[in-house]
């Protein structure tokens, strides 16, 4: 483990550990509909990452999910839950203990941050509109997190490898133009279902403003 990997683990858990949610605790062990949303999640999001591929070693590509777990949950439990799904993909040995920490953090924290001010920027300054809370917080803004995740892996194994730049946007980066919309289609689609058939799934959803009559 590298002087950087460790120094990703250390930041992983002490960023975990003070944005702890207090109340989650209490609401998984007394609330079974919440305990199945949240274990689903957590296993929905692990397979989608084993579902990957890549060109060369480092530069592999998969969907993320991350949109739809910041709608859902909120960006610190969405933190929790990619963290299980990284410790599931540890158990089995998909990636290495050393370089699990600069997955959490490129995967999980900082793509959920950005997603989640997407939506912030969304709900402040456009329309509380039902077709804007699905196709900007939701389609668009998966797209972007995804673009957003897939830059920061190229920059990260840029400064830790000998791969030239060159060589990262040929082989990965430019990969981009073709995941965006697959990524953008299937947090899409979850968040319209979930916003018609299970409204109460989506913490960032509100139905006196989304759905008022007046608009």
């Amino acid at each position: 483990m590298t002087f950087w990997q460790g120094a990703s683990w250390l930041l992983w858990l002490g960023l975990l550990l003070r944005f702890f949610p207090r109340d989650v605790i209490s609401r998984l062990i007394n609330d079974s509909g919440y305990q199945h949303l949240w274990c689903s999640s957590a296993i929905i999001v692990a397979l989608l990452w084993l579902a990957q591929a890549g060109i060369q070693p480092g530069l592999e590509l998969h969907l993320l999910g991350i949109t739809t777990l910041v709608l859902c949950h909120g960006w610190r439990i969405a933190w929790l839950i990619g963290s299980v799904a990284i410790v599931i993909l540890l158990a089995i040995g998909k990636i290495s203990l050393a370089d699990a920490g600069n997955m959490a953090l490129l995967t999980v924290l900082l793509p959920a941050l950005f997603s989640y001010l997407i939506f912030v920027l969304s709900y402040q300054y456009l329309p509380r509109h039902l077709f804007i809370y699905i196709f900007i917080a939701g389609f668009a803004n998966a797209a972007l997190t995804i673009t957003f995740k897939m830059l920061l892996t190229s920059v990260w194994v840029y400064w830790q490898s000998d791969y030239s730049w060159n060589s990262i946007y040929q082989n990965y980066l430019q990969l981009a133009l073709l995941i965006w919309f697959a990524e953008a289609l299937l947090n899409g689609m979850a968040i319209t279902l979930m916003s018609v058939y299970r409204p109460h799934w989506l913490r960032t959803f509100y139905d006196n403003e989304y759905l008022s009559p007046d608009r």
